[in-house]
Formats: structure tokens, sequence, C-alpha cells
């Protein structure tokens, strides 16, 4: 089979036709990614390769800094203010040793799909493909903007801080129609989450500034969040992310918890026990007002950060020293939250995700115990994450997915990336997809009844994201785009 040819990740024929005919030309609604709005809105070209694939100052892609260490390369042409084009050929001796690395799939085939470049990437073609890839970066096309639109993408959700004004989400609200495509806040509360760090009263202070709310108890900040929850639903939003590294459920009254946040404002030091009453308490109060307000929670879990403390004081989070996380029993904690948010109908629309594979048997049964209160699927085992997202184990959690619940109702793939070049890793997804649904038509397990099972390559696409989340209420997505898809 060729290199990245048409048929690759597909091994079979139910496989190939599911994907040509039915996955290949829907759209896209990225659900959860770290784009910046202000990047999205002023619409600039990049300068060259380097600035859009590798990094921007030390804003950029983590997954090839990992690679590009392990490859011995100079921390200045990584993160640091070498040369753009050193490092780009920096990264192009990695490529040429990562194979089996899903990035090495990925770089060449945005390649391809974006630049139309189909040489493989190596330390002999860099030169040509730098000329090649900067000519295109300047032209119209490679706006950021176009590079949304002209990916097929209906809907993308950015990371946002509660405190956030969503400034530039407000105006690129204004001009939608001519983008092509909606831009919408998440929220994401890890600075309201991290009560051990040093800047915590301050962030509160932000907090109460521009909710309106003085903070100076828990309750307050249930108050506040409340607030927040509403200017988001305004501006659009319909999902919240919340990263748990660990977690354990610790239940603690109202003079406990307020006594915790007077310790957190003040910077002294808190116990173990404390830190997981405040943290159960907040995901109680975040778990209540996404069930109000119909949001989707989703749930990051099981992960190991900033393990090269060293590193990590010098560059800051996200930079590629973070690692799998191991707390064996987090699903039975997480378990215990819900059962007892069940007792008040307090159970929000939820996605699990773990970094730690397995935990996704047991989050796969779990949400089976909470499927109840209107809505299909309301509880979704999400996509491969992070270390996850290889071509194995998109299969093993479409695997898990589909022998606990129903596979026809998943929400499917999202970037959960920095950069506007990510959009292949949906094609990527949908190959694997199809090739899932071919392996069970070849082994005749299920019916070889190609239309039927390219519905359900279609919902898992696109058709069931835009009905779960809700992006589109107020108006059907072929109108509003109409300008753009006619």
């Amino acid at each position: 089979m060729a290199f990245l040819g048409d048929d690759f990740l597909l091994e079979n024929e139910a496989a190939k036709k599911l994907f040509n005919s039915y996955a290949k030309g829907m759209p896209i609604i990225d659900f959860h990614c770290h784009l910046i709005p202000k990047e999205i809105y002023e619409n600039k070209n990049f300068k060259n390769i380097t600035r859009i694939w590798l990094n921007e100052g030390h804003y950029g892609d983590h997954y090839k800094w990992r690679l590009m260490r392990a490859n011995g390369v100079p921390e200045e042409l990584i993160t640091g203010d070498g040369d753009d084009y050193k490092k780009f050929l920096a990264w192009a001796d990695t490529i040429e040793k990562s194979v089996g690395n899903p990035l090495y799939e990925w770089t060449h085939l945005e390649l391809r799909r974006f630049f139309g470049i189909d040489e493989t990437f190596n330390r002999k073609s860099a030169p040509d493909i730098w000329k090649k890839a900067n000519d295109l970066l300047q032209t119209d096309a490679f706006k950021p903007r176009n590079l949304i639109k002209n990916s097929n993408v209906k809907a993308v959700c950015t990371t946002d801080d509660p405190v956030s004004d969503l400034h530039f989400h407000k105006l690129l609200k204004d001009e939608e129609k001519d983008s092509g495509f909606r831009t919408l806040p998440a929220m994401r509360p890890d600075n309201l989450i991290q009560i051990e760090n040093n800047g915590f009263g301050k962030y509160l202070q932000e907090l109460g500034k521009v909710s309106g709310v003085q903070i100076n108890s828990f309750n307050s900040i249930r108050e506040a969040m409340h607030q927040r929850f509403v200017f988001f639903n305004k501006m659009g939003g319909r999902l919240s992310d919340h990263s748990l590294l660990t977690y354990h459920f610790v239940e603690a009254t109202d003079s406990e918890l307020d006594e915790i946040v007077s310790k957190g404002v003040d910077n002294k030091s808190i116990s173990d026990n404390e830190h997981d009453q405040y943290i159960t308490a907040l995901l109680e109060t975040l778990m209540r007002l996404n069930k109000e307000f119909g949001w989707t929670m989703q749930f990051h879990i099981n992960s190991s950060r900033d393990l090269n403390k060293p590193m990590f004081k010098e560059l800051g989070p996200d930079t590629g020293y973070d690692a799998v996380g191991t707390q064996p029993d987090i699903v039975y904690h997480i378990q215990q939250l819900f059962t007892k948010m069940r007792d008040s109908e307090n159970v929000p629309k939820t996605i699990f995700y773990s970094l730690n594979s397995n935990d996704w048997m047991e989050l796969a049964t779990m949400m089976g115990a909470f499927q109840d209160g209107g809505g299909k699927q309301r509880m979704q085992l999400g996509a491969g994450w992070w270390f996850n997202d290889t071509a194995e184990n998109m299969d093993l959690q479409l695997r898990v997915f589909a022998q606990q619940s129903l596979l026809s109702n998943f929400v499917g793939m999202l970037t959960d990336s920095r950069s506007f070049l990510s959009y292949p890793r949906h094609e990527y997804f949908r190959r694997v997809l199809c090739n899932f649904l071919g392996r069970l038509v070849e082994n005749g397990r299920v019916p070889n009844d190609i239309d039927f099972l390219g519905k359900i390559v279609k919902d898992v696409s696109y058709n069931n994201a835009l009905n779960y989340f809700g992006f589109f209420e107020d108006v059907k997505p072929e109108e509003l785009f109409s300008k753009i898809t006619n």
C-alpha cells in the first residue's frame, strides 16, 4: 500500500466504501481546542511554516517539542529564540526518526492536505518544502480563518477562563457569516480549581470584579460562577472543561469550605484532605450549573503534569513535560460524586476522557449507570486523548464504547490542538472509524449494508455533535453559512 495513499488505514472494501462515500465529505465540529480567539479574529498570515507548525514564541506544539528533545535538539531550536529555518531543519531531522509515531503521519498529512506537498519530509527535502510552504503561507488561503473554513469546519470551541471578557468572541460573532464558521467559548476554570497556587487570592479578586460578586466565602464563589455561566451562555457557550489530575471524593460543610477558601486566599498550607473537600464541593457546584444551563461537562482525568520541575520553572506549563497519570481508583471517586449528584438530579451531559486507558472500561460502564434523564447518550466516553490519539488507541476507544454503550450516538473527534493545521486529525479518526466498522463487516458481525453503516459514519463524524451540543439552536447551519457553502 502506498504511503498515505487513498486507502491508508482502510484494510478492506467495506472500510474503503464507508470512508470515501460517507466520511470524507462531512463537515467538522471542533468542540474542544486550544486555538486563540485573538489569532482567529486578527486573521494574520504566519511568517513561515515554523511559526504555524512548531512555535510562535513560547506558544506551540508540545507534541513536537517532546520528539525534538528525544532527538537531541537544543532547547534554543525548540522553544527558544533560535533561527526559524534551523528549527525547521531540526524538525525535519526528527521526523525522519519518528516512524511509527502518529506525528509522522500527521505531519505528512498536513503537508498534503493544506500545501499539496506529496514529498516525504526529511532533511534532504526540507529546503524545497520550506520555500513552497512559505510562499503559500503568505496567500489569503492560508490566513487562519480560511484554514478553518477550507477544512470544512462549522464550529470551533476555544478554551476560556471564567474571568475572560470574551472580547474576541464578540467581534467574531459579528463576522461569522463571512467567516463561514462559529467561534464559541468553552469554560475551563483551572485557576479556580488550583486553590494551592500562590495566585489563588488574586484570581478570586478578578472573578469577583468581573462577576460583580464580593467573594468572601465558598457560597460567594457559587454566586460568582453562576453569573459567569449566564454570561458565557449568552455568548454561545455550551460546554465546560475540567482537568482532574487526581481526584478523591470528600465532602465538607460550608463552614469548613469557608475556612479552606480563606487559607487559599492567604496562601496558607492546605492539607490533602482539605484540597479534596474543596475540589469535591467545587465540582458539585459546577455540575449543578452545567445541568441548569443545559451544557455538556467535560472531564479530562488522570494525567501527571510538569514532571521536570527545573524546565517547568523555566518554560511554564504545556511545554512537553507531562505523562499518563497513575491514580488507580480515580474512577471510583468520580462514581461517588455522580452518585451523590444523581440524588438531586444534577448530573449534566458529560464526556469523560482519561489519559490512562486502563480507566476506559470503568468509565464506560459507569456512564451506563447515569444515562437516564432524557436525550441520547447523555454520558459519553471521549475520543482517545493526547498520548492516546493514535490509530491503535482510537480503535480501542471505539471498541470499548461500542461494547458498553451505543457507538452510533458517539459525538466523535476533536483536535485538542493549538494549531490551525490540525484538522487532518479528523480525517485520521474517520479512517480508523470506517476501518473499525469494516472489520465488523469482514468478520460477519454486522450486515454488509453500506448505507446503514454509512449513516453511522456520518452521524459520528458530524451529525451527533451537531445535535448533542446545540451550537446552532438559533439557526440551521446550512442557512447561516449559505453564502459559503452554496
